[in-house]
């Protein structure tokens, strides 16, 4: 393990390497030849480590492996990060100076460049865990080199893919880390980085509050673009896969490169024209969005609803020049908590280049020179640098004269945090001094030895802090060395004048009680990208209007859909439901209603036609009645058997009369009755035409000589054979109703918009017997009535009968297929049908011509008329 370190750090860092000594200690020892690292270094009792990266950025030298590598070079200083180094300064100059915390002790430094690259990072870690001499705690050296180092714990560093190597050489070490800026949410994983803690929440807390955004305002359909690095990937990676899971889609997936190649970012332009998105999220470190940004500038590409990540969220390097502000109006992103620290400012403003200590300061130089635009050298005043092309500058000047994002402490963010760390390694170290003998942590509950304190030891502490700021805040850390993960969102806006103005317009906490109380957004002070007002839109495919449902588009995300009309039934909800069998869907699709109930009522047009051609047949047979009446006494009327003739025209009125019970809506009663009453009127009928037929048959045969039949068909015979007709047909109907009645019945097709209501037969025997007998009185009238149709009479009734029981016949016959085929109320309507169509065959055919005779001819309604053309029939 030993020899796999020593080759680690030998190829990362050019400077130490470890060895092994007999009694088991690891040693560093110095490279020859090698070149150290600039540092700001203080010494002090006990001393604290800073790793920030004041430059952006590093010339990667040609290395050829046959001479010293040359010194790193770093470019693009950051004025931002140099506020944070002396935000560390500060709170190490004021807890000495208050002297509250660690009375007596003098805390000192050691701060080193990292210039936002991983082996810089290394480089600067391994310098402060060794050299030729060690110094312990209470700042006595030491003969020994033993790798404790010569600090007792480390702030940094800001970016996660430097922290990310840095804590995993000091974790080795069990060194204490204490990270101000690095989230990537892999480095909560203890078993890799034991020794690692954060002031800063970790991203999965940061990606669970920018879901919980996208959730609220009903983004579907978002874009992801990340850094090159383990904060951006890992960020972005965490933030695809939880939105999935709200029914989101991820519209598309960038990443930016690291050497901000112009053709790989055209290339992410290109990709966001085509997705259609409207909401996108940059989750990388402000280089990297500013990269980003110019090449949106450069093709004009607007219309974005940005979403920033905290690492840029508040980024001056962004909201500064004028040039982002068409494009970054109203963008949005969540920020950590900020807060004013009383005496910065002042404490900022104190730097000069011409003070006494400022050469112990290899970094104000550069700041100086960057900040000013001028160069620090022996010119003369006014001569510009022949090198550099920059003026010359004494060292004199005022930062007060000037403004940048150095000096301005409006949003103390990562500076705060840069604070509490600082604050959290300092209340550790007086729990530590502060044990009681006896009473400690470790083996044998010893405590910590003050004057020689090992990192482990000040590491147990460390996770165990809990402590209140000056300004109210509670700082601890989770088992997974993370701080409780509080955020401000913040809302970009143009002030009058032109600057930006990042606007708190809500929190999120994850510490809330209430799951949907963890975001709390105030949307009457949002201004969104365009200075709009409205809610952007940002979907796969528009939301489906009311009356449709989704289809998922083949090879789409789920989130694009095509909009398909719901079927006849259904409404929609989230997709398209059919409705209860009692009801159907609107016109529009987007209700269910109660199913139109359909029956022959006498309000519908069919109903009132069948009434009334009802109502006609039987004032029609009434007519007859009393036309018969009137002339009742004539011989054409007396001739006919005028009882039966009055017995068969009342039944035709009750056969009239009874298809008015099939019109409106059925009830328990109605179904009862008209089938019943349809029935017993339709033999009573036929009976009598029945009998008409045998009296006409047997009067014939009767006139023969020595035939006495007559006698056995007189009036009282004629009755019983009616009557005995009518009974069979009422007992079969009694019967029905007493074994299986006829009752209302309710039919709800599927596929209809109507609700049925009819007569169920309740038994299909029943009422098959009850037509059945029917046609077998009709069949046997039509068949005496055919033997008879050639009797010599002048005025032959079978003829008429046989017409009128052909007709009878046909009718029925045709009834039962049509009234099987109907659907709903037109089987109901096809039986009245048939009931009248019967009805006014019988009437006009046996009563039309004698009424005609009756009134028009009355010549032909006498004896004389009848017999004469009687006897010249029979000869």
């Amino acid at each position: 393990i030993r020899m796999k370190l020593g080759l680690f750090s030998l190829l990362c860092s050019g400077i130490f390497i470890f060895d092994s000594h007999q009694d088991g200690s690891l040693q560093c020892k110095k490279i020859p030849g090698s070149v150290s690292l600039p540092v700001l270094e203080k010494k002090g009792d006990i001393t604290l480590g800073g790793l920030f990266s004041l430059h952006d950025s590093v010339v990667v030298p040609s290395l050829s492996f046959t001479s010293t590598p040359p010194p790193t070079q770093c470019t693009r200083f950051n004025f931002r990060t140099f506020r944070w180094m002396q935000t560390m300064i500060f709170a190490i100059e004021e807890i000495n100076r208050e002297g509250k915390l660690l009375p007596n002790i003098t805390l000192g430094y050691k701060i080193y460049d990292s210039c936002s690259t991983p082996h810089q990072a290394l480089k600067a870690a391994v310098e402060l865990m060794g050299s030729d001499k060690s110094a312990g705690v209470d700042g006595k050296t030491q003969n020994k080199s033993n790798c404790r180092g010569t600090v007792s714990a480390v702030i940094g560093d800001g970016g996660s893919t430097q922290s990310l190597v840095v804590a995993r050489f000091l974790g080795v070490f069990h060194v204490p880390q204490v990270s101000y800026f690095s989230s990537c949410a892999c480095l909560s994983d203890k078993k890799n980085f034991p020794a690692f803690l954060r002031t800063m929440p970790s991203d999965f807390f940061q990606v669970d509050a920018l879901v919980q955004l996208v959730k609220h305002f009903g983004w579907t359909w978002v874009g992801v673009i990340a850094g090159d690095d383990a904060y951006g990937r890992g960020g972005a990676n965490i933030f695809a896969q939880e939105v999935r899971k709200l029914g989101a889609c991820v519209a598309l997936h960038e990443i930016i490169p690291k050497n901000r190649a112009q053709a790989a970012i055209s290339s992410i332009i290109s990709n966001i024209r085509s997705s259609a998105a409207r909401v996108i999220l940059v989750f990388a470190v402000e280089q990297d969005a500013a990269a980003l940004f110019d090449e949106v500038l450069r093709t004009g590409l607007t219309g974005i609803q940005w979403l920033a990540s905290e690492a840029w969220s508040t980024a001056a390097v962004l909201s500064t020049p004028q040039k982002y502000h068409k494009i970054l109006q109203g963008s949005m992103g969540f920020a950590i908590r900020r807060a004013d620290i009383p005496g910065l400012q002042d404490f900022l403003l104190r730097l000069k280049p011409s003070s006494p200590d400022a050469h112990a300061d290899p970094f104000l130089a550069p700041f100086w020179e960057e900040a000013f635009q001028c160069s620090l050298g022996t010119q003369a005043e006014g001569q510009e640098n022949n090198v550099t092309g920059k003026r010359p500058c004494t060292g004199t000047e005022s930062l007060s004269s000037i403004t940048n994002i150095y000096s301005d402490v409006s949003q103390l963010r990562i500076s705060y945090n840069v604070y509490k760390a600082v604050y959290a390694i300092v209340h550790a170290l007086k729990r530590l001094r502060s044990c009681v003998k006896g009473e400690g942590p470790f083996s044998q509950q010893a405590c910590s030895d003050a004057e020689k304190t090992q990192p482990w030891q000040l590491l147990h502490y460390l996770k165990q802090v809990r402590y209140l700021t000056s300004f109210g805040d509670e700082i601890k850390f989770d088992e997974n060395g993370d701080p409780a993960a509080m955020y401000d969102l913040v809302n970009w806006q143009l002030r009058e004048n032109g600057e930006m103005e990042f606007i708190t317009i809500g929190k999120f906490d994850e510490t809330s009680t209430f799951a949907n109380q963890k975001l709390q957004i105030q949307e009457e002070y949002i201004l969104w990208n365009g200075n709009q007002t409205r809610v952007p839109l940002s979907v796969c495919s528009n939301i489906c209007p009311p009356g449709t449902r989704k289809a998922i588009r083949p090879n789409f995300p789920i989130c694009c859909h095509d909009c398909v009309v719901c079927a006849a039934g259904e409404i929609n909800a989230i997709e398209c439901a059919r409705c209860l069998p009692e009801f159907w869907s609107n016109a529009e699709r987007t209700a269910c209603i109660p199913k139109q109930v359909e029956f022959l009522s006498f309000s519908d047009s069919m109903g009132i036609t069948l009434m009334a051609i009802s109502l006609i047949g039987s004032f029609s047979t009434c007519v007859v009645v009393i036309i018969f009446s009137c002339y009742k006494n004539t011989p054409i009327v007396r001739a006919n058997n005028s009882e039966l003739s009055f017995l068969l025209l009342v039944s035709l009125t009750l056969c009239f009369l009874c298809s008015l019970t099939f019109i409106g809506q059925p009830s328990k009663w109605s179904c009862m009755l008209r089938h019943t009453a349809f029935g017993i009127t339709f033999v009573l009928c036929v009976s009598c035409i029945l009998g008409k037929t045998i009296v006409v048959l047997i009067a014939f045969k009767a006139t023969l000589p020595g035939n006495s039949v007559i006698k056995w068909f007189g009036p009282a015979q004629q009755k019983a054979i009616i009557i005995f007709c009518t009974l069979i047909q009422a007992v079969i109907c009694t019967v029905w109703l007493v074994v299986a009645p006829p009752t209302p019945r309710r039919l709800m097709p599927r596929e209809s918009a109507i609700v049925i209501l009819l007569c169920d037969e309740g038994s299909y025997v029943a009422f098959a017997l009850v037509l059945g007998y029917i046609g077998l009185l009709a069949c046997l009238c039509l068949f005496l009535a055919f033997l008879a149709r050639k009797l010599p009479d002048n005025f032959n009734e079978a003829r008429i009968i046989t017409f009128s029981m052909l007709i009878f016949c046909a009718v029925w016959v045709a009834f039962i297929p049509a009234y099987i085929s109907s659907p709903g109320k037109y089987s109901t309507v096809t039986e009245v049908f048939a009931i009248l169509a019967s009805s006014y065959g019988l009437l006009c055919c046996i009563f039309l011509p004698k009424c005609y005779i009756i009134l028009l001819r009355p010549h032909k309604n006498t004896r004389k008329y009848l017999m004469s053309n009687a006897a010249s029939a029979r000869f």
